[in-house]
């Protein structure tokens, strides 16, 4: 009987983060850990992944070929802060995550949450920077926002001038907006090609709108919706009327509080300026697919597997590229439920909760290491019973064959 032990095999590793614990590199490092207790002989390539959200600049990094730089900004709530964004080696392409300046991971743990108030002016300052370094080519991922401004946050750090002081004061970002004015927008915005990577197709308004959608997850009350909704309505009223063009009913105009609705109105003025799905831009820019052509075995997951993951999460998109290319997939999760499974299974994947005993959220977060790295060394030895029971039926199969053979 063959050594099945010397088999190796080339497993790609490709997780997102699992949110609020560990980042995907994290994940990707505990994976490869768990691996290789039980098959320590196995390639393992870490490619760490993302959709656009947090964690994107990260998995960019990881990949090689960038440099990181940093930048004076503000949060969400107007206080200082020093953001990070990277620098391509060539110094001719830069990627940016929203979250780095305007995200919920801005906001400390228990400070209450201000929906009306938060900005994306930090993130604004954060492109004057990329700007101001010669680059003039930007992919920016836009998940994980703490804002439903529209984007004017943003608008208004790259220039544009808001007049205010309307006698009808709504409650918002800019509560006594009258006027929007483009020109005094920054000159360098015309030679700007930029990318948002963005996986969601909300319009702006309405009941799949950013407010309506989104806002509840950042701390908006009822009372809280229907205000940014009468602010954001009014603020696209004046932003499309001074920049001459309607973007409020694009699909993923609500995205990131309605930032891309208000880069959209901006498009015009760029060179060029696209919407893409977060998780097939990350894959580009970390040269998944090359990875994924020599894979015997591809692994992915996230913190939950679930009905969301039907809508476009980094572990579908990785599951339907290895189908694609007919490797087989595992999509490990911190939650699974059978919606989860269901859609994975749709595309030829396997989904495998982390957790093999039951555990308070809080208890599974401390302890998220030390559970990805038992749940990778639980897969590699599922891969390693599977390619003994192979063999054993190969060389029976042989044998059986061998013996029915006529004697001459």
């Amino acid at each position: 009987m063959s050594d099945h032990r010397r088999d190796r095999l080339r497993i790609v590793l490709a997780p997102d983060s699992f949110k609020g614990s560990l980042s995907s590199v994290e994940v990707t490092r505990a994976l490869a850990e768990g691996w290789s207790r039980a098959r320590p002989g196995d390639d393992l390539i870490l490619a760490p992944l993302a959709d656009g959200g947090e964690g994107t600049l990260a998995a960019i990094a990881e990949a090689g070929g960038w440099e990181w730089r940093e930048c004076p900004a503000h949060d969400p709530l107007g206080r200082p802060l020093t953001a990070r964004w990277l620098i391509s080696s060539d110094g001719k392409r830069a990627a940016v995550e929203l979250a780095e300046a305007s995200g919920l991971s801005r906001l400390p743990d228990g400070e209450p949450r201000s929906p009306l108030a938060a900005t994306t002016e930090g993130t604004g300052e954060v492109l004057r920077a990329v700007m101001d370094a010669g680059v003039r080519h930007v992919l920016m991922g836009v998940g994980g926002s703490a804002t439903t401004d529209g984007g004017s946050g943003l608008l208004h750090g790259l220039g544009v001038w808001f007049s205010c002081g309307s006698t009808d004061r709504l409650p918002g970002p800019y509560p006594d907006l009258t006027t929007v004015d483009l020109a005094s927008l920054d000159p360098r915005i015309g030679e700007l090609k930029m990318r948002i990577a963005c996986d969601v197709t909300n319009p702006l308004l309405g009941e799949f709108g950013a407010a309506a959608t989104y806002a509840p997850q950042k701390g908006a009350w009822p009372e809280d919706i229907e205000a940014l909704e009468a602010w954001l309505t009014h603020y696209a009223d004046l932003l499309e009327r001074s920049a001459g063009t309607q973007a409020r009913n694009t699909p993923g105009a609500g995205a990131a509080g309605g930032t891309s609705f208000g880069l959209l109105c901006l498009a015009p003025r760029m060179r060029s300026l696209e919407l893409v799905p977060g998780i097939d831009v990350v894959m580009e820019e970390t040269g998944f697919e090359a990875k994924l052509a020599a894979a015997d075995l591809v692994i992915t997951g996230e913190g939950r597997i679930d009905e969301q993951t039907a809508y476009g999460k980094t572990a579908l998109g990785v599951a339907r590229r290895a189908g694609a290319a007919d490797v087989p997939c595992l999509a490990i999760g911190g939650g699974v439920t059978p919606e989860g499974v269901a859609a994975l299974a749709a595309v030829g994947a396997l989904a495998v909760p982390v957790l093999d005993n039951p555990m308070s959220l809080d208890e599974a977060m401390a302890q998220a290491a030390t559970l990805v790295a038992a749940a990778g060394e639980r897969l590699a030895r599922m891969v390693e019973l599977g390619t003994a029971v192979g063999e054993r039926r190969s060389i029976h199969a042989e044998a059986k064959t061998g013996s029915a053979e006529p004697v001459s």
